[in-house]
């Protein structure tokens, strides 16, 4: 696997759907233990997990065609 294949997988994984998901797993976990200092560190890294994916964006945005307007839609002639 060349090199660039593996800075696009690192790239893949840390985005937003994934760091949401951990956040969710963080808060899931920190209302089940019985340990309220766990549970607090659990909160305080599922928030610096959504502060991190909150400015990230929803979807690929990518270049796009030359023929398609944002909103996806082929450009009338």
């Amino acid at each position: 696997m060349s090199r660039l294949g593996i800075l696009h997988r690192t790239i893949d994984v840390l985005g937003k759907t994934y760091l949401t998901r951990q956040a969710s797993l963080l808060m899931k976990y920190a209302r089940t233990t019985s340990d309220s200092d766990l549970s607090a560190k659990l909160i305080s890294k599922a928030a610096d997990l959504k502060a991190q994916a909150d400015p990230m964006p929803d979807r690929d945005q990518g270049p796009h065609a030359p023929d398609v307007t944002p909103d996806g839609d082929p450009v009338q002639s």
